[in-house]
């Protein structure tokens, strides 16, 4: 693979997002709506993650909980290499359901960097079984794979409490922040200022301006990018064209929604419609 790359495969498995990169890209805070796994293949990575700063080196395995800000910088000029997995949360959550015997679970992976070659083998084997052997393996070898890394991650590298059943609705039992957000969540295509997101807190757009970045690790602008990012991303996966991707997750054109795309994921739009098909 040639250097400065991100890639994403084809990945089998439903629910699950590949990536291969080799980069010495530095990537801005930003967080994910999925649970990322993955292992540095050369090379050094630093990162601010939910449990402050952070470095990986070759051999490590890396983890983020999804929306959990982080960015990422190599530790010199010659870059890093990796490979990584994007799970849907409920496949974690049903594994963990499943190992526990409940309905309904919350999963936190603990650590933003582990050496434990254990998971390195299991993630190797269920990446090679999703993405670089397709053809040599049948959905039952998927299956076993995908249970052998997720079962691992929740018993060794995992916090796991019993789900708190179905949330109120109102929006009102919700802290002023968090009624900000979910403003920018239920529609992040909409215009909004900063006026709009301080009146559903209550508060001035000075207060929202802080408590926002504070809270939530960004500022709203930022946020509500990322967000229509994965708006973006999960309209090419429903096989919505580039533009009307990009009309639809609120972005001016197509050219801005690939600036956010690559400066986020480090990939393109296309590049990422091309691993769905």
């Amino acid at each position: 693979m040639s250097r400065g790359r991100v890639h994403m495969p084809r990945c089998a498995i439903a629910g699950v997002e590949a990536t291969v990169a080799d980069t010495a890209h530095a990537f801005p805070r930003h967080s994910h709506d999925r649970f990322g796994v993955g292992v540095i293949v050369s090379g050094g990575h630093r990162s601010a993650s939910g449990r402050g700063m952070v470095e990986a080196r070759a051999n490590d395995a890396i983890t983020v909980n999804p929306g959990e800000v982080h960015d990422g910088s190599p530790l010199d000029e010659r870059g890093r290499a990796w490979r990584m997995l994007y799970f849907e949360p409920a496949l974690l959550g049903g594994v963990a359901g499943e190992l526990g015997e409940a309905a309904t679970r919350e999963v936190e992976l603990t650590q933003p960097v582990v050496h434990d070659p254990l998971l390195k083998v299991l993630f190797e084997r269920l990446f090679v079984a999703a993405v670089e052997a397709q053809s040599a393996h049948d959905d039952l070898v998927r299956e076993e794979a995908l249970l052998g890394l997720l079962g691992y991650l929740v018993r060794r590298h995992a916090t796991v409490q019993a789900g708190l059943g179905s949330p109120l609705s109102a929006t009102s039992v919700l802290g002023p922040i968090a009624r900000a957000k979910a403003r920018i969540d239920d529609d992040p295509a909409a215009p909004l200022t900063l006026a709009d997101l301080a009146a559903d807190a209550g508060m001035s757009r000075f207060q929202l301006l802080r408590g926002f970045a504070h809270e939530m690790g960004l500022p709203p602008h930022a946020y509500r990018m990322q967000r229509r990012v994965v708006l973006a991303r999960q309209l090419i996966a429903r096989g919505v064209g580039l533009a009307d991707a990009a009309a639809g997750a609120g972005f001016a054109d197509q050219s801005h929604m690939t600036r956010a795309f690559v400066r986020l994921l480090g990939v393109t739009p296309a590049s990422y419609a091309a691993a769905m098909r």
